[in-house]
């Protein structure tokens, strides 16, 4: 008789992670209270001209564009399992398509420095990463499948 429990060996134990899946949520208010008090420096911190491009087109819409943005980031990390590997917030940018499809971009360090891209691959396997955003009630929420 066979207790039930399954002795495969974890992907894990093994080296690979499989499938993985950050997600993060961000107030909508707060985003705006942190531009509102460190200002452009803050954005220009945080996010790559694309992304602020994109954010500042419609004023109505800047602070929860933003914080799916910035939620976004947060998502990628954990999935990607870079939590402890120093990424820069503009190492990771949402791009957007014609039709409004988000995706994650990832980008090479500065000064010389390992590309994020080849970091991600080597710490967590990530071989194709899926992005979703959503706003409503205050809150921006991300999602990222890797």
């Amino acid at each position: 008789m066979t207790s039930g429990a399954d002795t495969r060996p974890s992907p894990l134990a093994s080296g690979s992670r499989g499938l993985c899946l950050g997600l993060d949520m961000v107030s909508i208010e707060d985003m705006q209270a942190s531009v509102d008090e460190f200002g452009e420096r803050f954005v220009e911190r945080l996010f790559s001209p694309a992304e602020q491009a994109h954010a500042l087109s419609v004023p109505a819409l800047t602070a929860e564009r933003l914080a799916a943005r910035f939620a976004a980031k947060e998502a990628a990390i954990k999935a990607f399992g870079l939590s402890g590997a120093g990424v820069s917030w503009r190492e990771l940018e949402v791009c957007c398509d014609d039709r409004g499809a988000c995706r994650l971009r990832l980008h090479a360090r500065q000064r010389g420095r390992p590309a994020v891209q080849t970091q991600a691959a080597a710490l967590a396997g990530v071989q194709e990463a899926a992005l979703s955003l959503s706003q409503g009630r205050g809150h921006a929420i991300a999602i990222v499948l890797a």
